[in-house]
């Protein structure tokens, strides 16, 4: 775990580091295991515990400006295709493993490595949503493993599940890292590399960051109440 820990806090220290680092390392084999991150986060539900640990919005945009650096070490026109199969692939494989096993999942009890609370939120999530939750849930770690989960369980037609599967993809990654590309190209979003990542973390998390906050001043309000009926 503390390896896990030093390696996100040093990608988002100084990631265009970390991932030329890899790349003078393992040259072009960077993309595989680029590739093989986001169908991780994507597709591996039964080792979710890992994946939340991924920074796939921070990652996205840290590769679109690494692609647009001087250094030139990333091609965009290769990062954007083969990360949406990724994405794809990843959103299959849970599909299919909610279609087959989802009602089995979903009797387990909690253990380490599986809360049901996290399904049962994502869960709401599509009901409130429908099917643009496969859109909305990209941008929000955790949930984008779950959605299609969610879908293959309640047995969403699979064309239309593929659909928004696509569309999803190509807004996040295409989205995200074309921005990065983009601000790549300016001196001042290049020095402050670290600051922006930090930032694009935050912004994925808001919504848990925000449940957290909300859980907890309700937690206090009802402790709150309950002392002053007992000095009544």
């Amino acid at each position: 775990m503390q390896e896990i820990f030093d390696a996100i806090t040093g990608f988002v220290s100084r990631p265009d580091k970390v991932i030329k680092h890899l790349f003078d390392e393992y040259g072009n084999w960077i993309y595989l295991l680029l590739f093989l991150q986001i169908f991780a986060e994507t597709g591996l539900i039964f080792l979710i515990f890992f994946t939340a640990f991924l920074p796939g919005d921070a990652l996205l945009f840290a590769l679109g400006m690494i692609a647009a650096s001087k250094d030139n070490s990333l091609q965009i026109e290769i990062l954007i295709p083969l990360l949406m199969l990724a994405a794809l692939l990843g959103d299959n494989l849970n599909y299919l493993v909610g279609r087959r096993f989802g009602k089995w999942i979903l009797q387990k009890e909690d253990s380490r490595f599986y809360k049901k609370k996290y399904l049962k939120r994502a869960m709401r999530i599509f009901k409130k949503n429908g099917r643009n939750a496969i859109i909305i849930a990209r941008f929000t770690p955790v949930i984008r493993t779950l959605i299609p989960f969610v879908c293959g369980t309640l047995h969403l037609k699979y064309r239309v599940f593929l659909l928004y599967s696509f569309i999803g993809a190509t807004v996040w990654v295409g989205g995200i890292t074309l921005i990065g590309y983009f601000l790549g190209q300016f001196s001042f979003v290049e020095q402050n590399l670290g600051k922006f990542i930090i930032a694009i973390i935050v912004l994925a998390n808001l919504p848990t960051i925000t449940k957290i906050i909300k859980t907890r001043i309700e937690r206090v309000k009802k402790i709150k109440r309950i002392k002053e009926f007992r000095n009544r």
